[in-house]
Protein backbone atom coordinates (compact mmCIF):
# COMPACT_ATOMS: atom_id res chain seq x y z
CA UNK A 1 0.00 0.00 0.00
CA UNK A 2 3.08 2.28 0.41
CA UNK A 3 3.79 2.63 -3.89
CA UNK A 4 2.86 5.38 -5.50
CA UNK A 5 2.70 4.69 -8.87
CA UNK A 6 2.82 8.44 -11.06
CA UNK A 7 0.68 7.57 -14.62
CA UNK A 8 2.58 9.74 -17.38
CA UNK A 9 1.95 10.50 -21.05
CA UNK A 10 3.54 12.03 -23.61
CA UNK A 11 3.19 15.65 -23.38
CA UNK A 12 1.73 15.35 -20.03
CA UNK A 13 2.55 18.58 -17.66
CA UNK A 14 5.70 19.30 -15.48
CA UNK A 15 4.84 21.12 -12.70
CA UNK A 16 1.91 18.81 -11.34
CA UNK A 17 4.35 15.76 -12.02
CA UNK A 18 7.18 17.55 -9.93
CA UNK A 19 4.86 18.59 -7.20
CA UNK A 20 3.89 14.93 -6.89
CA UNK A 21 7.13 13.29 -7.13
CA UNK A 22 8.49 16.07 -4.73
CA UNK A 23 6.00 15.42 -2.14
CA UNK A 24 5.81 11.15 -2.34
CA UNK A 25 9.53 10.68 -3.29
CA UNK A 26 11.74 11.74 -0.83
CA UNK A 27 11.40 10.64 3.33
CA UNK A 28 11.51 13.38 5.37
CA UNK A 29 14.31 13.72 7.98
CA UNK A 30 13.36 11.70 11.63
CA UNK A 31 10.51 9.58 10.15
CA UNK A 32 11.21 5.68 11.06
CA UNK A 33 8.08 4.18 8.83
CA UNK A 34 8.67 2.88 5.23
CA UNK A 35 7.75 6.02 3.23
CA UNK A 36 6.15 5.55 -0.15
CA UNK A 37 7.96 3.40 -3.04
CA UNK A 38 7.35 6.06 -5.95
CA UNK A 39 7.49 4.62 -9.82
CA UNK A 40 6.71 6.67 -13.07
CA UNK A 41 4.66 4.24 -14.87
CA UNK A 42 3.74 4.69 -18.58
CA UNK A 43 3.54 2.71 -21.95
CA UNK A 44 6.84 4.18 -23.21
CA UNK A 45 9.70 7.36 -22.75
CA UNK A 46 7.67 10.73 -23.15
CA UNK A 47 8.47 13.31 -23.13
CA UNK A 48 7.07 16.24 -20.23
CA UNK A 49 8.09 20.16 -21.36
CA UNK A 50 11.36 20.17 -22.14
CA UNK A 51 12.15 16.64 -20.44
CA UNK A 52 12.55 13.06 -21.73
CA UNK A 53 11.41 10.43 -18.95
CA UNK A 54 11.87 6.68 -19.20
CA UNK A 55 9.02 5.36 -16.97
CA UNK A 56 9.72 2.45 -14.43
CA UNK A 57 7.00 0.19 -16.20
CA UNK A 58 4.14 0.01 -18.23
CA UNK A 59 0.37 1.13 -17.20
CA UNK A 60 -0.19 -2.22 -15.84
CA UNK A 61 1.91 -1.67 -12.98
CA UNK A 62 -0.97 0.68 -11.74
CA UNK A 63 -2.91 -1.84 -10.86
CA UNK A 64 -0.66 -2.62 -7.95
CA UNK A 65 0.07 0.09 -6.71
CA UNK A 66 -1.50 1.55 -3.47
CA UNK A 67 -1.92 5.32 -4.61
CA UNK A 68 -1.86 6.06 -8.23
CA UNK A 69 -2.05 9.78 -9.13
CA UNK A 70 -3.01 11.40 -12.64
CA UNK A 71 -0.92 14.72 -12.94
CA UNK A 72 -2.40 17.13 -15.37
CA UNK A 73 -2.69 16.73 -19.37
CA UNK A 74 -1.48 18.85 -21.89
CA UNK A 75 -4.50 19.31 -23.37
CA UNK A 76 -7.64 18.75 -21.84
CA UNK A 77 -9.70 19.42 -25.42
CA UNK A 78 -8.23 16.22 -26.26
CA UNK A 79 -9.96 13.02 -24.98
CA UNK A 80 -7.11 11.05 -22.66
CA UNK A 81 -5.00 8.03 -23.99
CA UNK A 82 -7.32 4.92 -23.85
CA UNK A 83 -4.71 2.79 -22.64
CA UNK A 84 -3.92 5.16 -19.82
CA UNK A 85 -8.09 5.67 -18.94
CA UNK A 86 -8.36 1.82 -19.04
CA UNK A 87 -5.36 1.32 -16.58
CA UNK A 88 -6.76 3.67 -14.27
CA UNK A 89 -9.82 2.10 -14.02
CA UNK A 90 -8.32 -1.06 -13.69
CA UNK A 91 -6.24 -0.08 -10.79
CA UNK A 92 -9.57 1.30 -8.79
CA UNK A 93 -11.46 -1.55 -9.19
CA UNK A 94 -7.93 -3.61 -7.83
CA UNK A 95 -8.19 -1.47 -4.93
CA UNK A 96 -5.59 1.28 -5.36
CA UNK A 97 -6.63 5.11 -4.39
CA UNK A 98 -6.65 7.13 -7.39
CA UNK A 99 -6.42 11.12 -7.31
CA UNK A 100 -5.92 13.32 -10.39
CA UNK A 101 -4.00 16.48 -10.20
CA UNK A 102 -5.74 19.41 -11.85
CA UNK A 103 -6.57 18.64 -15.78
CA UNK A 104 -5.96 15.08 -14.65
CA UNK A 105 -9.32 15.04 -13.69
CA UNK A 106 -10.39 14.55 -17.42
CA UNK A 107 -8.40 10.62 -17.52
CA UNK A 108 -11.01 9.54 -13.95
CA UNK A 109 -13.85 10.58 -15.54
CA UNK A 110 -13.35 9.13 -18.76
CA UNK A 111 -12.66 5.94 -16.65
CA UNK A 112 -16.11 6.72 -15.19
CA UNK A 113 -14.47 7.17 -11.23
CA UNK A 114 -16.64 10.39 -11.19
CA UNK A 115 -19.51 9.53 -11.72
CA UNK A 116 -22.31 10.10 -8.78
CA UNK A 117 -19.30 11.94 -7.31
CA UNK A 118 -18.37 15.65 -6.44
CA UNK A 119 -15.03 16.38 -8.34
CA UNK A 120 -13.13 19.46 -9.18
CA UNK A 121 -10.06 20.67 -11.77
CA UNK A 122 -8.63 23.60 -12.34
CA UNK A 123 -11.40 26.56 -12.38
CA UNK A 124 -10.59 27.05 -16.41
CA UNK A 125 -11.69 23.92 -17.37
CA UNK A 126 -14.86 23.01 -15.03
CA UNK A 127 -17.37 24.05 -17.57
CA UNK A 128 -15.71 21.95 -19.79
CA UNK A 129 -15.58 19.05 -18.00
CA UNK A 130 -19.22 19.34 -16.45
CA UNK A 131 -19.82 19.35 -20.30
CA UNK A 132 -18.13 16.25 -21.18
CA UNK A 133 -19.16 14.71 -17.85
CA UNK A 134 -22.68 15.03 -17.01
CA UNK A 135 -22.60 12.09 -14.29
CA UNK A 136 -19.99 14.02 -12.78
CA UNK A 137 -21.22 16.73 -9.93
CA UNK A 138 -18.04 19.34 -10.38
CA UNK A 139 -17.75 22.07 -7.95
CA UNK A 140 -15.66 24.78 -9.27
CA UNK A 141 -14.57 26.65 -6.55
CA UNK A 142 -12.27 24.46 -4.13
CA UNK A 143 -8.99 23.56 -3.97
CA UNK A 144 -9.93 19.85 -3.96
CA UNK A 145 -12.29 17.11 -2.77
CA UNK A 146 -11.37 13.57 -1.29
CA UNK A 147 -14.10 10.83 -1.82
CA UNK A 148 -12.48 8.43 -0.18
CA UNK A 149 -10.91 6.67 -2.94
CA UNK A 150 -11.22 8.93 -5.63
CA UNK A 151 -9.49 12.21 -5.08
CA UNK A 152 -9.30 15.07 -7.27
CA UNK A 153 -7.41 18.62 -7.30
CA UNK A 154 -7.75 22.30 -8.75
CA UNK A 155 -4.37 23.73 -10.37
CA UNK A 156 -0.95 24.24 -9.67
CA UNK A 157 -0.63 25.27 -5.60
CA UNK A 158 -3.95 23.24 -4.87
CA UNK A 159 -1.83 19.82 -6.80
CA UNK A 160 0.47 20.37 -3.76
CA UNK A 161 -2.49 20.85 -1.16
CA UNK A 162 -3.65 17.62 -2.24
CA UNK A 163 -0.53 15.69 -2.13
CA UNK A 164 -0.13 17.14 0.83
CA UNK A 165 -3.41 15.76 2.47
CA UNK A 166 -2.39 12.35 1.16
CA UNK A 167 0.74 12.03 3.29
CA UNK A 168 -1.81 13.65 6.52
CA UNK A 169 -3.99 11.05 6.04
CA UNK A 170 -0.57 8.49 5.95
CA UNK A 171 1.63 9.54 8.54
CA UNK A 172 -0.06 12.30 10.51
CA UNK A 173 -0.55 16.10 10.55
CA UNK A 174 3.04 16.53 11.89
CA UNK A 175 4.98 14.43 9.11
CA UNK A 176 2.79 16.55 6.13
CA UNK A 177 4.02 19.88 8.32
CA UNK A 178 7.17 18.60 7.80
CA UNK A 179 7.58 18.03 4.47
CA UNK A 180 5.22 21.51 4.03
CA UNK A 181 8.34 23.29 5.88
CA UNK A 182 11.11 22.04 3.81
CA UNK A 183 9.34 22.96 0.48
CA UNK A 184 7.96 26.21 1.75
CA UNK A 185 4.55 25.86 1.50
CA UNK A 186 1.89 26.36 3.31
CA UNK A 187 1.69 23.36 6.13
CA UNK A 188 -2.49 22.80 5.49
CA UNK A 189 -4.87 24.50 3.34
CA UNK A 190 -8.61 22.82 3.41
CA UNK A 191 -9.81 21.33 0.59
CA UNK A 192 -12.90 23.13 0.65
CA UNK A 193 -11.08 26.92 0.44
CA UNK A 194 -11.89 28.78 -2.35
CA UNK A 195 -9.87 28.12 -5.64
CA UNK A 196 -8.66 31.77 -5.85
CA UNK A 197 -9.58 34.83 -3.32
CA UNK A 198 -10.41 38.28 -3.80
CA UNK A 199 -6.72 39.51 -3.41
CA UNK A 200 -3.69 37.44 -3.56
CA UNK A 201 -2.23 36.56 -0.42
CA UNK A 202 1.22 38.50 0.17
CA UNK A 203 4.55 37.53 0.67
CA UNK A 204 5.68 39.83 3.47
CA UNK A 205 3.71 40.10 6.54
CA UNK A 206 2.37 43.28 5.26
CA UNK A 207 -1.40 42.40 4.90
CA UNK A 208 -4.22 44.15 7.46
CA UNK A 209 -4.49 40.91 8.99
CA UNK A 210 -0.82 40.27 9.82
CA UNK A 211 -0.60 41.11 13.67
CA UNK A 212 -3.78 40.05 14.13
CA UNK A 213 -3.28 36.39 13.19
CA UNK A 214 -0.71 35.31 15.45
CA UNK A 215 -2.39 36.99 18.34
CA UNK A 216 -5.30 34.43 17.16
CA UNK A 217 -2.86 31.78 17.17
CA UNK A 218 -1.31 32.63 20.45
CA UNK A 219 -4.82 32.44 22.30
CA UNK A 220 -5.94 29.09 20.42
CA UNK A 221 -7.35 27.64 24.02
CA UNK A 222 -9.29 30.58 25.11
CA UNK A 223 -13.09 30.95 23.37
CA UNK A 224 -12.21 34.21 20.91
CA UNK A 225 -15.08 35.76 18.59
CA UNK A 226 -15.46 37.09 15.86
CA UNK A 227 -15.91 40.66 17.98
CA UNK A 228 -12.73 39.45 20.05
CA UNK A 229 -10.91 39.09 16.38
CA UNK A 230 -12.64 42.57 15.17
CA UNK A 231 -11.75 44.69 18.75
CA UNK A 232 -7.78 43.73 18.50
CA UNK A 233 -7.47 44.40 15.28
CA UNK A 234 -9.43 47.91 15.38
CA UNK A 235 -11.98 47.36 12.84
CA UNK A 236 -15.44 46.54 12.41
CA UNK A 237 -16.70 42.61 12.50
CA UNK A 238 -17.81 43.46 8.65
CA UNK A 239 -14.35 45.19 7.45
CA UNK A 240 -12.90 41.84 9.08
CA UNK A 241 -14.75 39.57 7.16
CA UNK A 242 -13.99 41.15 3.72
CA UNK A 243 -10.55 41.05 5.29
CA UNK A 244 -10.36 37.34 6.32
CA UNK A 245 -11.76 36.73 2.66
CA UNK A 246 -9.03 38.49 0.85
CA UNK A 247 -6.38 37.24 2.45
CA UNK A 248 -7.12 33.52 3.84
CA UNK A 249 -10.06 32.93 1.60
CA UNK A 250 -12.19 31.75 4.27
CA UNK A 251 -14.49 33.22 7.25
CA UNK A 252 -12.94 34.78 10.22
CA UNK A 253 -14.59 31.29 12.43
CA UNK A 254 -13.43 28.91 9.89
CA UNK A 255 -9.82 29.62 9.71
CA UNK A 256 -10.01 29.83 13.62
CA UNK A 257 -11.85 26.10 13.62
CA UNK A 258 -8.76 25.02 10.87
CA UNK A 259 -6.06 26.15 13.67
CA UNK A 260 -7.97 24.60 16.41
CA UNK A 261 -8.27 21.32 14.35
CA UNK A 262 -4.78 21.48 13.10
CA UNK A 263 -3.54 21.70 16.90
CA UNK A 264 -5.52 19.45 18.02
CA UNK A 265 -3.70 17.05 15.61
CA UNK A 266 -0.37 17.56 16.53
CA UNK A 267 -1.25 17.16 20.42
CA UNK A 268 -3.14 13.93 20.08
CA UNK A 269 -0.31 12.37 17.66
CA UNK A 270 2.81 14.39 20.35
CA UNK A 271 1.29 13.94 23.72
CA UNK A 272 -0.16 11.90 26.01
CA UNK A 273 -2.81 14.58 26.91
CA UNK A 274 -6.55 12.89 27.40
CA UNK A 275 -9.17 14.14 24.59
CA UNK A 276 -10.46 16.17 27.39
CA UNK A 277 -6.67 18.12 27.72
CA UNK A 278 -6.74 18.64 24.45
CA UNK A 279 -10.23 20.28 24.17
CA UNK A 280 -9.30 22.61 26.52
CA UNK A 281 -5.80 23.78 25.27
CA UNK A 282 -7.66 24.09 21.79
CA UNK A 283 -10.24 26.35 22.69
CA UNK A 284 -12.82 23.38 21.91
CA UNK A 285 -14.38 23.82 25.95
CA UNK A 286 -15.39 19.77 25.83
CA UNK A 287 -14.44 16.29 24.82
CA UNK A 288 -17.73 16.27 22.89
CA UNK A 289 -17.08 19.23 21.40
CA UNK A 290 -14.08 18.54 20.06
CA UNK A 291 -15.23 14.82 18.82
CA UNK A 292 -17.91 16.07 16.75
CA UNK A 293 -15.93 18.42 15.18
CA UNK A 294 -12.75 16.28 14.44
CA UNK A 295 -14.75 13.95 13.10
CA UNK A 296 -16.69 16.11 10.38
CA UNK A 297 -13.13 18.36 9.78
CA UNK A 298 -10.66 14.77 9.67
CA UNK A 299 -13.14 12.02 9.30
CA UNK A 300 -11.96 10.01 12.07
CA UNK A 301 -12.77 10.50 15.86
CA UNK A 302 -9.91 11.61 17.93
CA UNK A 303 -9.22 8.18 19.76
CA UNK A 304 -8.92 6.95 16.36
CA UNK A 305 -6.95 9.62 15.05
CA UNK A 306 -4.26 8.75 18.01
CA UNK A 307 -4.69 5.25 18.00
CA UNK A 308 -3.42 5.68 14.16
CA UNK A 309 -0.40 8.13 14.57
CA UNK A 310 0.41 8.05 18.58
CA UNK A 311 2.60 4.98 18.39
CA UNK A 312 4.65 6.39 15.86
CA UNK A 313 7.78 8.87 16.28
CA UNK A 314 6.54 12.00 15.47
CA UNK A 315 8.89 15.60 14.75
CA UNK A 316 7.89 17.87 17.65
CA UNK A 317 4.67 19.37 17.73
CA UNK A 318 4.17 22.74 16.24
CA UNK A 319 2.44 24.71 19.34
CA UNK A 320 0.14 28.18 19.50
CA UNK A 321 2.99 30.74 19.02
CA UNK A 322 6.10 28.99 17.18
CA UNK A 323 6.83 28.57 13.62
CA UNK A 324 7.39 25.15 14.09
CA UNK A 325 11.48 24.55 13.59
CA UNK A 326 12.91 26.92 10.98
CA UNK A 327 10.69 28.15 7.70
CA UNK A 328 8.37 31.03 7.23
CA UNK A 329 5.04 31.19 9.22
CA UNK A 330 2.14 30.42 7.56
CA UNK A 331 -0.66 31.50 9.81
CA UNK A 332 -2.47 33.57 7.03
CA UNK A 333 -3.55 30.25 5.27
CA UNK A 334 -6.39 28.00 6.32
Amino acid sequence: MNTVALAVTEGMRHFELSVAYEVFGTAPAGVPDPWYDVALCGADAVRVGRFRLDPDGGFERLARAGTVIVPALADADEDPPGELVDAVRAAHEAGARVASLCTGAFVLAAAGLLDGRRATTHWAHTEALAARHPRVEVDPDVLYVDDGSVLTSAGKAAAMDLCLHLVRLDHGSAVANTIARSLVVPPHRAGGQAQFVTAPVPVQDDHPLAALLPWAIERLDRPLTVEDLARQARMSSRHLGRHFRAVTGTTPLQWLLIQRIRHAQELLESTDDSVESVAAATGMGTAATLRRHFNRTVGVPPDTYRRTFRTRTRPPATHPGTSGGPGPKWSPMA
